[in-house]
């Protein structure tokens, strides 16, 4: 792999941000900051654009989208895959967690053995793609029939992050019946007759979920697969899912439930699009004030890879917080949630995930994307 020289850019560091710096890229990792000496590389200038660390994404559910655009219509799982690939490098995503949901109760991407089958495209097109592609296995506990299949997948390496979820109404995302009828009869076209049967599976099989959930759990922990909660609404909740070692809670509903996570040392994880929006489509907590109360450790892409970039870097004036520590939550707090080592920030034996970042009338896009020192992105929006 060629060596690269990055100069001219507008960084940000961890903890600072500064101009006119110079980042050399050697096999794929952050060699040096501002070298005395570069020797034979290949120069980029920047011409003072913002350089930021490759985005993270723990929880993307688009590739959903990808398969099935519309309901009961597929594409092809590896052109899918593509697409999402690429949509995600023209996003600045360098690491993204495509978000499967295995819950055979409901329909389409969602049944078990056809997201398994898009885990395994997902592996497959790693060969090919831009980015770091790789699995968010979500788990709807009410489903006595995913545990096998999951477990399958956390040993032949094809989960990289393992949720558990429960969209039974009355708790979580669903508040009451009629909010959880009427998403399943917009997403799936789900008729009254197929709804109540569907909510007296998971009624009946909610007696032996925590059963499962360990199991499964044990599995991930053994892999070192990190653990995610989702939707938490209570401390007992969060207990329940911090003692099976959760790592990581998804969209807590209210501020009591995210000061709760964040007690029990998890990471604290909402969405973009909900900055970029300025409110939950589900009614619940404002990720701005989130962020405003301090309790806020990560923003993901949800169900737009999009609205990362944009949203992060509205945060410096929304909330009054610092560019690094704006970038912090897309960049190296998900990957210490997530055991990511190795990336996260701009730093020297990192890997080079780096985004140069242009400005549009206000919107943010990124320009160029190097996804471990190997070009991904180089967009073009005007004819200079």
């Amino acid at each position: 792999m060629s060596r690269l020289l990055l100069t001219n850019a507008r960084v940000v560091f961890a903890r600072e941000v500064r101009d006119d710096v110079a980042i050399l890229i050697d096999d794929g990792v952050i060699a040096a900051i501002d070298p005395e000496v570069a020797g034979d590389v290949r120069r980029v200038d920047l011409s003072g654009r913002l350089l930021v660390a490759g985005l993270i994404d723990l929880h993307c559910d688009a590739l959903e989208k990808e398969v099935e655009p519309r309901p009961g219509v597929h594409f092809p799982l590896d052109f899918a895959c593509a697409q999402a690939d690429k949509r995600n490098a023209m996003a600045g995503v360098t690491t993204v967690y495509h978000a499967l949901s295995f819950a055979n109760h409901e329909l389409g991407v969602r049944n078990n053995g056809f997201a398994a089958q898009i885990a395994g495209a997902v592996h497959a097109w790693q060969a090919h793609a831009l980015v770091d592609n790789r699995v968010h296995a979500r788990y709807e506990v009410t489903d006595e029939t995913a545990p096998p299949v999951l477990a399958g997948l956390l040993e032949r390496g094809h989960a990289h992050l393992l949720s558990f979820m429960d969209h039974s109404p009355g708790q979580g995302q669903f508040q009451d019946v009629a909010a959880y009828r009427a998403y399943l009869a917009r997403s799936y076209r789900t008729s009254d007759a197929e709804f109540d049967a569907l909510l007296a599976g998971k009624r009946a099989a909610a007696a032996g979920a925590m059963d499962r959930m360990a199991s499964l759990a044990h599995v991930a922990r053994e892999r070192g697969v990190a653990i995610a909660s989702h939707d938490d609404d209570s401390q007992d909740k969060v207990n329940a899912l911090a003692d099976l070692g959760a790592l990581v809670s998804e969209f807590p509903t209210h501020l009591a439930a995210a000061q709760a996570a964040r007690a029990r040392g998890m990471a604290t994880l909402f969405g973009a699009p909900n900055i970029l929006r300025g409110g939950s489509q589900s009614g619940h907590m404002r990720a701005l004030d989130a962020v405003l109360e301090g309790v806020a450790d990560c923003l993901c892409g949800d169900y737009s890879p999009a609205a990362l970039l944009p949203a992060v870097l509205k945060l410096p004036e929304l909330a009054g917080i610092s560019l690094p520590q704006a970038m912090a939550l897309v960049t190296s707090n998900p990957a210490r949630a997530a055991g990511l080592h190795d990336r996260g920030e701009i730093a020297v034996g990192k890997r080079a995930d780096l985004v140069a970042v242009r400005n549009l009338g206000g919107l943010p896009q990124a320009e160029r994307v190097w996804a471990a020192g190997v070009a991904a992105v180089a967009a073009r929006f005007d004819h200079e």
